[in-house]
């Protein structure tokens, strides 16, 4: 199976996340989209990280009826932080029935070559490129192949405007998942 690589902190998870994944198992080669939940970007603050167990949890109610979506706890018995090549090399050895291919947003690759080992994960792994507003999808000719821009809807929500809208008591019910808003009211999550 080809299994596309999303990772995120998914604090919490969207709407948006899931028509993303859900486009490209519909509309790519992708067959499933496996939702990597990481304790620790090296990229990201630890500061307003909810817990890995809570933020997983929010996934696994979001993908529930989406059979091609997966939610993952993988990246939590690895070191910390997260690098991406780590994670890519450990999914390939436990999964080699498996190609495994990086999911990654037009943000996250413009600055691409500061990530660690960034030209290993070039080498060994596909990438594919999803669009955010702002960032160009710039593409060599010598990745062609290794890197596709995939025109996915452009949603731009994103999980720092759902926090802080909780916190300010507005309703962001829409964004949300049914189950993950019900979770986080009930669980009082990001009101301080």
């Amino acid at each position: 199976m080809n299994i596309g690589v999303f990772s995120g902190s998914f604090n919490p998870i969207h709407i948006g996340h899931l028509i993303l994944a859900n486009y490209i198992t519909e509309y790519t080669d992708i067959d499933e989209v496996w939702f990597l939940v990481s304790p620790q970007s090296p990229l990201k603050s630890k500061s307003k990280l909810s817990d890995e167990a809570i933020r997983l949890k929010m996934v696994e109610l979001a993908l529930t009826e989406y059979p091609k979506l997966k939610a993952s706890s993988f990246e939590f018995s690895l070191p910390k932080p997260s690098y991406t090549i780590n994670t890519l090399d450990a999914l390939k050895k436990e999964y080699p029935e498996h190609s495994f291919t990086l999911i990654i947003g037009a943000d996250n690759w413009s600055i691409f070559e500061n990530w660690k080992e960034h030209d290993v994960i070039l080498e060994k792994y596909p990438i594919m490129v999803y669009p955010r507003l702002g960032y160009r999808i710039a593409i060599s000719n010598k990745l062609k192949g290794r890197v596709e821009a995939v025109e996915t809807p452009i949603i731009e929500i994103s999980s720092t405007f759902i926090r802080e809208g909780i916190l300010e008591n507005k309703n962001v019910k829409a964004f949300l998942p049914d189950g993950v808003y019900e979770y986080i009211l009930e669980n009082k999550l990001y009101t301080k």
